[in-house]
């Protein structure tokens, strides 16, 4: 059975309407991304920064998955296939994805300021006084920017053992996501992107669809190379 590792980001949720990303304009959902997703802007206002991501929790419990996430959960029919999310949303188990990967944590999940464990189900708005087990205030269980990833050493270790690298919805030049896609040599890359950077490299097969469409593509053409 063939082995697919799929690297998501941004562009498979925001066809189920989330904007999981910062836009060309430096903002992200009307804010400016260092003020609502770095360790600083936790320091300066964590109030601010819970009420963003209390909200941010709020869209993705009511976001459905959409026919990209259907055709990746339906693959696990006839390939070994590992997810790997930029995103931290759960669309991916919503759709029945059973083998998934957060990058960058869960929106679902909340942890201490002070350490990465224990990791607590985030069932409710977090609000500053909101503390763990031993008095520490919580926050998001996501991978703010300027924090080291976790879950960057398995993630590189699927990747290596893939025999397909499936991206879908980032692109191949925004690190650390590159790095995973790029970290194969031996491994047949793909590519579902409706705008692909035109310097893509000729070795890769760029399929120029919407998640939406283009995941089913994909997979019809890796059944064709067995």
């Amino acid at each position: 059975m063939v082995k697919v590792c799929a690297l998501t980001g941004a562009g498979i949720s925001k066809e189920s309407g989330l904007d999981t990303f910062r836009d060309a304009d430096g903002l992200w959902y009307g804010h400016k991304v260092e003020d609502v997703a770095t360790p600083e802007g936790f320091q300066r206002n964590p109030q601010k920064v819970l009420d963003f991501y209390n909200q941010r929790r709020q869209s993705a419990l009511d976001a459905k998955p959409n026919l990209g996430h259907i055709a990746l959960a339906k693959a696990e029919n006839f390939c070994d296939l590992v997810i790997i999310t930029q995103n931290i949303d759960d669309l991916h188990e919503k759709a029945g994805s059973s083998a998934v990967i957060h990058l960058h944590g869960s929106i679902f999940e909340a942890r201490s300021i002070q350490f990465p464990r224990p990791i607590y189900p985030w069932k409710s708005d977090l609000n500053v006084g909101d503390f763990d087990e031993n008095g520490v205030q919580l926050r998001p269980n996501v991978v703010w920017f300027g924090e080291p990833v976790p879950m960057m050493t398995p993630a590189l270790e699927t990747a290596q053992e893939a025999d397909v690298i499936l991206v879908i919805g980032t692109s191949l030049q925004v690190y650390p996501a590159a790095g995973i896609a790029t970290c194969n040599p031996s491994a047949k890359l793909i590519l579902v992107d409706p705008k692909p950077p035109p310097e893509i490299h000729h070795s890769v097969h760029v399929i120029a669809e919407p998640a939406s469409v283009g995941v089913s593509i994909a997979f019809d053409f890796i059944k064709s190379l067995s």
